[in-house]
């Protein structure tokens, strides 16, 4: 079982240059959980590229229904999240003195936390430092 943030998410419906990588890895994990954080930043993400004017319209719905695809394709578990992720996300901040982690990546390691999921599968530097801080594994494909 793997967390799959953001930033690999965004590589399976993005052609970016990890994105094979980031497949192949993705292919061979058994569960792949996809926090509502997760889900949220994606489509956040997947908008501002519309309005930036990276794709138009009809190419940002492509990406919006391979999202949702994605819900009835197996490896992916989408998780929705509690509340209380934030209160886990404080006490991880609090404990973590030589780490620093912004925002949305320490409430993606609390979601980590809060279901239950060890191993990351990120290609956020960052993300990846606070979360080997917090004792988990990280999987980064396609990065050196």
């Amino acid at each position: 079982m793997i967390y799959l943030d953001t930033s690999c998410l965004l590589k399976l419906l993005l052609e970016e240059p990890e994105s094979e990588a980031v497949r192949l890895a993705v292919a061979r994990e058994a569960d792949v959980i996809v926090s509502a954080l997760t889900e949220l930043e994606t489509t956040i993400q997947l908008r501002a590229g519309r309005l930036a004017g990276l794709y138009r319209e009809r190419r940002y719905r492509v990406y919006l229904r391979q999202l949702r695809a994605f819900r009835e394709v197996d490896p992916f578990r989408f998780r929705p999240l509690a509340g209380s992720v934030f209160e886990v996300a404080l006490r991880q901040h609090r404990a973590a003195l030589e780490i620093h982690c912004r925002t949305l990546d320490r409430l993606h390691l609390a979601a980590m936390e809060e279901l239950g999921v060890r191993r990351l599968m990120t290609n956020d530097v960052a993300e990846a430092a606070g979360a080997k801080a917090l004792g988990f594994e990280v999987v980064s494909p396609g990065r050196r």
